[in-house]
């Protein structure tokens, strides 16, 4: 597609609704987690008891994540709004659709992504 089709009205909105559909899914997932966490059962067997304390870890862990995914969501609708979505944070390339389609709160083009996680590597094996 040609520079001036990229990140068009028609994109920005197919990429608004699918951004509001993931934070109306995520907002569905933080409710679920927060009623199991608020399940209170008392287990005799040590074992079960064991049970229940990694699944309410596994709860916060998941709930943790979430709130991560929903800010990031609400940043990329941000982005959208400003006119600034689909173009890289750090080289003003754009980020490309296909990569906005599996990623769409995608801030950096592939490139960069790259670049970033060989540098993230080299330090995290010292």
């Amino acid at each position: 597609m040609s520079e001036a089709d990229y990140m068009n009205d028609q994109q920005l909105e197919f990429f608004r609704e699918r951004l509001f559909q993931m934070r109306e899914e995520v907002l569905q997932r933080e409710i679920e987690v927060k009623e199991r966490l608020h399940e209170r059962e008392v287990f005799a067997d040590p074992a079960d008891r064991a049970t229940a304390e990694e699944e309410h870890w596994l709860d916060l862990r998941l709930r943790e994540r979430e709130s991560l995914l929903l800010r990031k969501i609400d940043d990329a609708l941000r982005r959208i709004e400003n006119k600034e979505y689909g173009y890289c944070e750090k080289t003003g390339d754009p980020i490309g659709v296909p990569r906005l389609l599996a990623r769409p709160t995608a801030t950096v083009c592939v490139d960069v992504k790259g670049q970033d996680e060989r540098v993230e590597a080299q330090y995290r094996d010292r």
